[in-house]
Parts: structure tokens; sequence; C-alpha cells
């Protein structure tokens, strides 16, 4: 069976994800989730590479591994870039990704992500009617001392 391209094994990935869309950015296919972009594939010099946030103690210590750098402009906050030749096996490919997604992505979609479709994302507690304070009720007093 033959070997699928880069690109394709990345579609695969991101795709499977919830919500996820494919946009062509800068001239280059990036994937979104709800608008927001957590990973993309581009030619870079002449190489394949892809790209993906992680957390930044993710990022620092990935970057010592010579297939990864940090992304031109964004590479502070956590954006890194690996070299597809660099890439020994998909399934490290897919956990990156996932990091990616799980940092971008609203929380209840990471929820589905971990099967926990049914779960709910905790959220704010409504407002209770005021309470009655202790001034609250009791007559104020207009009557003023005159001189």
């Amino acid at each position: 069976m033959p070997r699928s391209s880069p690109l394709t094994e990345m579609r695969r990935i991101c795709l499977a994800l919830p919500e996820t869309t494919e946009t062509l950015t800068w001239g280059q296919p990036h994937f979104r989730v709800k608008g927001k972009i957590f990973a993309g594939f581009g030619d870079h010099r002449g190489s394949f590479t892809i790209g993906f946030k992680l957390e930044r103690e993710h990022a620092d210590a990935a970057i010592q591994d010579p297939r990864f750098v940090r992304a031109p402009y964004v590479g502070a906050h956590g954006w890194i870039s690996m070299d597809v030749k660099g890439v020994r096996d998909w399934a490290e490919v897919r956990a990156l990704v996932r990091e990616s997604y799980r940092l971008i992505a609203p929380r209840r979609l990471w929820a589905e992500v971990l099967g926990e479709a049914s779960a709910r994302v905790p959220r704010p507690k409504p407002r209770s009617p005021a309470t009655t304070s202790p001034t609250r009720g009791k007559k104020r007093s207009t009557s003023r001392t005159l001189r």
C-alpha cells in the first residue's frame, strides 16, 4: 500500500478533531477550530514543515531536538515548526497536534476529544438577586438641621 503524503497525514490528524476546518492562509494549508489556527503545513525554504502550539515549557524542551525550531514571529508564544523529514512516527505528530488543539479549542470541544461529550463545562453561576442590605427598605431621614 503506498504511503500517503505528509499533507494527507496532517489532514487526517487535524480534521478528525471536532469542529476543525482547513483554510488556505498565507498561501499554505492551516487547520482551525472556531476560527483560530491550531496547526499548519507549509513549504519553508524548500522543506515541508508542520507547525503547532505547545505549552511553553514543552516548546522549550522540544527545540532541543534538531527536528524542531521556534516558529517565526510566534515562537515566543509556544509555536514551533517541525521539518516533515524529521517525522519518525505520525503518532508523535498526532500527540503534538492534539496538545495544540487543547490549547486553542474551547474546553467543551476538548472534553469531546477526551470522550466526555456529555460533560458540561462549568458556567459561572447566575447572579442572585441583590440581597437586602441593612439600609434597604428603611426610610432615609430627610430632615436637616437648620441653623
